[in-house]
């Protein structure tokens, strides 16, 4: 038997197939030395976000506190004016019920009482209209004519909650007689007052003591 030889035929080395081909760069599985991986990103990232929500909650809180110090100061303010409002009226109320009750004319001496007992309250109104009576016929035997002029007036307390306040005022009190020359004095008095369902109305009037402010 005759033995046929295979030639072999020679392929060249650079269109051999490459069994151990080395890893492309794409498919390196080292790290480069520098380039960072997405755990560091993160590790980068969060401090930035925590700065940025530490920011927010610091203009919230900022907000927040604008607020709260804008309502503070506008109740604040409303009750201050609420308070100057009722201080107003009580001198307002004050003056002219000390002048009523320093006010009569003889010849309209009903009118003129009427006025007194409706400027007035509790024991004060009490006093008139137990007294009346007599100042009745007081004041027509005498048939003068009193009249006053508010010289000046100062409120000296007052409690909203209570209801309570005090005035003085400074009067100047002119008594004219049927005949003669008219009396003329100027004198001071404190009188009390007391919140009622009508307004306030005096409770009290008295001398004021030498030395009082008004």
């Amino acid at each position: 038997m005759v033995k046929t030889k295979h030639r072999t035929t020679d392929v060249p080395e650079s269109e051999q197939p490459e069994t151990d081909a080395k890893p492309t760069e794409a498919e390196d599985t080292d790290e480069k030395p520098g380039k960072e991986t997405d755990s560091e990103e993160a590790e980068k990232a969060a401090p930035n976000r925590q700065r940025t929500v530490a920011l927010a909650l610091a203009v919230v809180a900022a907000v927040c506190a604008a607020w709260f110090g804008w309502s503070w100061y506008g109740a604040a303010h409303d009750e201050t004016l609420h308070y100057s409002t009722a201080r107003d009226e009580v001198l307002r109320t004050g003056e002219q019920a000390v002048q009523n009750l320093n006010t009569l004319d003889y010849r309209s001496l009903n009118e003129g009482l009427k006025l007194w007992q409706d400027s007035s309250t509790s024991e004060l109104y009490q006093e008139i209209v137990q007294g009346r009576p007599q100042f009745e016929q007081a004041v027509r035997k005498a048939q003068t004519i009193t009249s006053a002029k508010v010289l000046d007036a100062a409120v000296t307390e007052l409690d909203q909650h209570a209801g309570k306040a005090s005035v003085i005022v400074a009067l100047q009190i002119t008594v004219t007689p049927p005949k003669g020359e008219p009396a003329i004095k100027k004198t001071r008095l404190v009188g009390q007052l007391t919140r009622t369902a009508t307004g306030w109305k005096l409770s009290a009037l008295s001398q004021a003591p030498v030395g009082a402010n008004g």
